[in-house]
């Protein structure tokens, strides 16, 4: 005979409540997992729109530091307008001085006693000219050293106004005597001399240099 016991467990309401226990783990399992996959997807979305931001800031401080006020504008047109007036000074002022300079000239050397004497290399001579001696009457006019500088131009074809002076009409003799050194080295010097008749306008006396090696070597008068 069997007895029924109150207290006693239900094997059928265990089965029930372990099996509403295992069903509800899971879900609440998926709750978790679901929030967590919620926290990873913002979080990758979220570093584009922060960069978007970024770009965007970034945009607006380089618009910012372009764009120029009117101000500014206007500041710039004065200065390139200064820079302008400056140039046109300068210009004016060369000129000035160039004819302040001629006008010098015609004052300290009248036309009636003025006499300029001017030197020039032979082109393709190898001589490096060192310097020349310029006598006039037996006076000395000039003795002039070279640069290097001076050499090069002279070398190009220039011409330099090696004396300017006065002297009275009449006839006249003038000294030349250059130094320099040859293409292997040696030394070298030559010198000559020149009867000139100075008239009433003004004398203007070319001097051609040449080395030993020129087609035409040595000194030459050239009256201009």
């Amino acid at each position: 005979m069997f007895t029924y016991d109150s207290n006693a467990v239900n094997p059928r309401a265990c089965t029930g409540t372990w099996q509403r226990h295992a069903r509800s783990a899971p879900a609440k399992a998926g709750r978790f997992g679901l929030f967590h996959q919620l926290e990873t997807n913002s979080g990758t979305t979220g570093r584009p729109r922060l960069r978007k931001q970024l770009l965007v800031v970034i945009g607006v401080l380089l618009c910012v530091c372009a764009w120029r006020t009117p101000a500014e504008e206007s500041a710039r047109a004065q200065m390139k307008g200064l820079d302008e007036q400056v140039q046109e000074v300068k210009s004016d002022v060369l000129s000035i001085a160039s004819e302040l300079n001629q006008l010098e000239e015609k004052l300290i050397y009248p036309s009636d006693s003025h006499l300029a004497v001017f030197v020039s290399l032979r082109q393709g001579d190898t001589l490096r000219l060192d310097a020349v001696h310029v006598a006039i009457d037996g006076k000395l006019a000039t003795d002039y050293i070279y640069s290097f500088k001076e050499l090069t131009a002279l070398s190009r074809g220039g011409v330099q106004r090696i004396y300017s002076g006065n002297i009275a009409t009449g006839a006249h003799e003038i000294e030349v005597s250059m130094s320099g050194k040859l293409a292997n080295g040696k030394d070298y010097t030559e010198t000559a001399h020149f009867p000139f008749k100075k008239e009433v306008k003004p004398k203007l006396i070319g001097v051609m240099l040449a080395g030993p090696d020129a087609p035409q070597p040595g000194i030459h008068l050239e009256d201009r």
